[in-house]
């Protein structure tokens, strides 16, 4: 059953037709429409439960990406010209995978990542137009409201209904983790950065990294060779300042947990929405990352050496084995397969829709392959080795580096604000279809928060890889929205209008397979 916002003056619907009353049949129309747009679990269309009728201006949320404002048009008529819709869709893909992308190129290497990138994006294009032309091939009159989750429940019933909320639940719960990893990464540096600057302290020596005012580090190493003496500093009964410092802001040891009392009592509120107010900082962060990475390799220069199958000291080979898991995180890089219905239906020239999308595929491409590219072309090669490059290729840079320490604020705030409407979407997709209510209560809400930060805390503590964290949650969401139901529902209606031909069914199930690979692939590299 999809979800409702149910103000008093609605009454039930069924899959076929709302029934209203007539002097209440436009808004309803309208807050029916803007309840459809909050199916997918990574992208929202949030409509507060105490707005009535519902404002002319709704958002719409990336979990490892921005946010951005839609105009509403429940009349089926887009509003936004063919250069807002294109940015609109960047916008959206855009997001905190871009900070993983330098180290899925390292892993599958140089000239294999540029490939994969390329043949990423192309794949997941033409998926995203199948999701697209699904919503097309439904002989039903109206289905202007519907989303793919409620195409999925078109062509597979409950299963499609449930199966969709599984694994957008793994995407946005997968979102929530990694903004919690990297939350706890750049409030530990952002602290570190504050008090060795008001306490004149230098420490990033014990740490290999290159010399002069570009430093660039190689944190990796240093956790490998810990300092001997650290246990016994802190045994010590008398300990200064900086020791204690050390102790108490620990990136997984303490600082995780300091997040809690900040952000579990925003996750609680009935209607975070005064916080997407606060979103567009998402683009900002991106234009600015594409900026510190253009004068950081201005800087640096380029360090590049081709060995194609043989890794030496300080340089990897252009082809991996481990090269799947860059696939897993351009998986959910370029996921965007759960709402670019709604996101096309604002276009107003319609005929434009795959032009438009094609162009923000290539936009977003570029920037994820320009990042990439020069992160890794550009990292100190030698005296440091190609893997050093870390998951989050901020952490390269030490914690007093000027332009990361300007980075790591802007992208802090922005999490701390979109976090609490990512609690708000797991809400609604979560205890809407088990009682019927987003909020049923304090509690139910408390236990559901609690297990989401227990969640994200554990994962700062133990597993701190947000690389990791995006290739398995992108490969998994992305089997089901990206390469199997797109795949499957096209088959179906092919099938159904008798226009069904070997070479689209064996092209279709060989893309199904691809995603399949992807996903196992995860789990044996």
């Amino acid at each position: 059953r999809p979800f409702h916002v149910e103000p008093k003056n609605i009454v039930s619907v069924n899959d076929d037709m709302q029934r209203v009353t007539d002097e209440a049949s436009a808004m309803n129309k309208r807050i029916h429409y803007y309840s459809r747009l909050t199916s997918p679990a990574d992208r929202a269309l949030i409509a507060p439960d105490h707005v009535l009728p519902a404002p002319d201006e709704i958002y719409v949320y990336s979990p490892l990406g921005t946010a951005f404002k839609v105009d509403s048009c429940p009349d089926g008529y887009g509003k936004n010209s063919s250069l807002v819709t294109i940015f609109m869709i960047w916008n959206t893909m855009m997001g905190t995978s871009i900070l993983s992308i330098p180290w899925g190129i390292k892993q599958a290497g140089f000239t294999s990542g540029i490939i994969l990138i390329l043949l990423m994006g192309i794949l997941t294009l033409y998926c995203c137009y199948r999701v697209v032309k699904s919503r097309q091939m439904i002989p039903l009159t109206d289905t202007s409201n519907w989303e793919f989750p409620d195409v999925c429940k078109y062509y597979f019933g409950s299963f499609g209904q449930w199966s969709s909320l599984l694994f957008s639940m793994v995407s946005l719960v997968g979102a929530m983790v990694v903004y919690w990893v990297l939350m706890s990464n750049f409030l530990f540096n952002t602290g570190k950065f504050i008090y060795n600057f008001v306490h004149d302290i230098n420490v990033t020596d014990i740490v290999p990294g290159t010399n002069g005012s570009n430093k660039v580090i190689c944190p990796s190493a240093a956790s490998s060779h810990p300092p001997q003496n650290r246990s016994v500093m802190f045994s010590s009964g008398n300990r200064t300042g900086f020791e204690l410092f050390e102790e108490w802001w620990d990136k997984s040891q303490t600082v995780p947990f300091y997040l809690i009392a900040v952000l579990l009592p925003l996750l609680n509120l009935k209607s975070p929405s005064f916080f997407a107010k606060f979103n567009v900082l998402g683009t900002v962060s991106v234009i600015y990352l594409v900026f510190m990475v253009t004068v950081k390799a201005a800087h640096l220069g380029i360090h590049l050496e081709f060995n194609w199958f043989t890794e030496n000291e300080f340089f990897v080979p252009e082809f991996r084995i481990l090269f799947p898991q860059l696939t897993g995180v351009l998986t959910l890089a370029f996921f965007i397969h759960n709402c670019v219905i709604t996101l096309l239906q604002n276009n107003r020239n319609q005929e434009n829709n795959v032009r438009d999308l094609s162009v923000a595929y290539f936009l977003v491409g570029l920037t994820y392959l320009y990042v990439g590219v020069i992160i890794f072309a550009s990292f100190p090669s030698p005296p440091l080795s190609k893997e050093c490059i870390e998951q989050n290729f901020l952490d390269n840079f030490p914690s007093d580096d000027i332009m990361s320490f300007v980075a790591r604020i802007f992208l802090l705030f922005q999490m701390m604000t979109v976090y609490p409407l990512l609690g708000y979407l797991a809400r609604v997709q979560l205890l809407r279809q088990f009682f019927g209510n987003a909020y049923p209560s304090l509690f139910h809400v408390l236990i559901l928060n609690v297990a989401i930060v227990g969640a994200g805390v554990a994962m700062a503590r133990f597993y701190p890889n947000i690389g990791g964290i995006i290739r398995y949650s992108g490969a998994t969401c992305g089997l089901a929205f990206v390469f199997v139901y797109p795949s499957l529902i096209y088959m179906i209606s092919l099938h159904r209008a008798g226009q069904l031909t070997w070479p689209a069914l064996i092209i279709h199930i060989f893309i199904i397979l691809l995603g399949l690979a992807n996903l196992i692939a995860q789990f044996l590299l």
